[in-house]
């Protein structure tokens, strides 16, 4: 019989937690029923009454994903303008190994999300929130004066993640030839070369 609505409650934690710890430990390759029940050592069926199909499962765990990212320590937010965006992309890239962990986990999440059209419309609209988060402070560089005035902001937050998570991917591949110093290093080659762009440069001596 399905557990009391209190010992339901109770033990959504240690679910979750549960969730976590297959997720860490093997992607969402490895996320079925039977390894969340062998982490919690409990039985399938019980942990049928939470999640009645394997898609539940798997949104549950994006969910939970998506909470556990957002509630990460970040950096500080320094000056408005681009210094506030280098700290928000910086919290995204693989610098740590609490990074390096999650960002597995996320990449390991696509191939499924992309076989689901209702993942996909989810993750999509988790970008969607990334980059509205980015856009202000695009703004803010752009009224600064260190972005030129023509900036096209919501096209520069769409290049700024797909820089980053690009960063993201060939940094987990080859943490030999991307280590934290040169994920920072090209990060900050984007944003110099963001806020450059269509500024004129020296003007050319034409050649008789």
């Amino acid at each position: 019989m399905p557990p009391a609505p209190g010992d339901r409650e109770a033990r959504r934690k240690d679910v979750s937690e549960a969730v976590w710890s297959v997720l860490a430990e093997k992607g969402f390759a490895g996320l079925t029923l039977r390894a969340v029940a062998a982490a919690m050592g409990v039985s399938t069926g019980m942990l049928m009454h939470y999640f009645p199909t394997k898609r539940a499962l798997l949104t549950h765990a994006l969910d939970l994903l998506e909470k556990r990212t957002a509630e990460r320590p970040r950096r500080a937010r320094p000056a408005p303008g681009l210094a506030t965006v280098r700290a928000m992309l910086l919290d995204i890239l693989p610098l740590t190994p609490g990074d390096t962990a999650r960002n597995r986990v996320w990449v390991s999440s696509w191939d499924l999300s992309l076989a689901d059209d209702g993942l996909t419309a989810e993750q999509a609209d988790r970008y969607t929130r990334l980059r509205s988060t980015i856009r202000p402070h695009l703004d803010a560089a752009r009224d600064l004066g260190e972005l030129p005035d023509d900036t096209d902001t919501d096209r520069l937050a769409a290049s700024a993640v797909a820089f980053t998570h690009g960063l993201v991917v060939q940094a987990l591949f080859d943490p030999d030839r991307f280590p934290e110093r040169e994920q920072v290093a090209l990060l900050d080659e984007f944003l110099t070369s963001a806020g450059t762009r269509s500024r004129p440069g020296p003007a050319r001596i034409q050649q008789a």
